[in-house]
């Protein structure tokens, strides 16, 4: 009995995987590229998968007091560690998009350029510029000196040994979980903290056939989210999130006209704009912090459930 209903509850979440893996594939082509619509349903993968394997472990009927809950703790330990991260990088972003904010005000209720509104909107948008590459040196220098000790590396290539049969099956389940965990942190930290050599999609293996025995459909998946995601990026490194591109790119825009001098446009429509622009940056890098917390609470109580069912056994 024992064995066959852990083999379903393996094969259930290599499943799970899979599907949870094409759904983001098919969403990451519906949306602009590192989208905040599409971070957040990386960010929501990375917790139903977490939630799942705890409901696999439960399932398993793992030995008491055995190195299965270790390898659970150090896995969810990491990835507490990487969202912590995630969090400070996103968390950084708030005195740019305040920065934004103010090259608004700084036009108020003019319509139409004269030279020292020219200045002074030049003016609000070097100092958010700088705010900017400020921002974005902070950020290089987190992913350097916290994730590289973390090796995020997604491999593509597993060879099937018997260890991860170990524990019912927990071994390759969780092995799984951790390279699909590698992948979506970094797609995560590309798009939100910084894109550099250490969080680009670089695989940790040589070129070959993805085995087919082990959990083979979740790997394909895996496998091509990751080639779809690193010819996108197509060695781009800085923060990748589409909306803090899009203010760069609206705010650049801005400045070129104003220092032209074009009299003859709506300088309050284009202010309008970018304030938008910002607005939206702020509103979803302030919806993924939230949805963080949530997480840090969601792993936080996965771990007492699984350390009460040790000591219940």
């Amino acid at each position: 009995m024992h064995h066959s209903s852990s083999t379903a509850s393996v094969t259930g979440f290599y499943n799970y995987l899979t599907q949870g893996l094409d759904d983001l594939y098919h969403t990451f082509h519906s949306h602009n590229f590192m989208s905040i619509q599409f971070l957040q349903h990386v960010l929501s993968s990375l917790q139903s998968f977490h939630s799942q394997l705890t409901l696999v472990v439960q399932k398993l009927h793992l030995p008491v007091g055995e190195k299965w809950l270790d390898e659970y703790m150090d896995e969810s330990t990491r990835l507490w560690e990487v969202c912590h991260v995630l969090k400070t990088g996103a968390s950084n972003m708030e005195n740019y998009y305040t920065a934004g904010a103010n090259i608004s005000s700084s036009i108020q209720n003019h319509r139409f350029l004269h030279h020292q509104l020219s200045r002074q909107v030049v003016r609000a948008i070097n100092i958010c510029h700088r705010e900017r590459v400020g921002l974005e040196e902070i950020n290089r220098s987190l992913i350097e000196t916290r994730i590289q000790p973390l090796l995020m590396k997604f491999n593509m290539n597993v060879s099937i040994e018997s260890k991860f049969k170990g524990f019912n099956g927990f071994r390759g389940v969780l092995y799984a979980l951790k390279n699909t965990n590698s992948l979506l942190l970094m797609i995560l930290l590309s798009g939100l903290v910084y894109c550099s050599s250490e969080t680009s999609f670089c695989t940790s293996s040589q070129e070959g056939n993805i085995n087919e025995a082990f959990g083979s459909g979740f790997m394909v998946s895996a496998a091509r989210l990751h080639d779809t995601i690193k010819e996108c990026e197509d060695g781009q490194s800085g923060i990748l999130l589409y909306e803090f591109r899009n203010t760069g790119n609206t705010m650049d825009e801005l400045k070129t006209k104003v220092e032209r001098l074009e009299m003859d446009f709506d300088v309050s429509e284009r202010v309008e704009m970018l304030k938008n622009c910002f607005g939206v940056l702020k509103c979803g890098v302030e919806n993924v912090i939230v949805q963080l917390d949530d997480f840090f609470d969601e792993i936080v109580e996965s771990r007492k459930k699984l350390l009460d069912l040790c000591t219940q056994m």
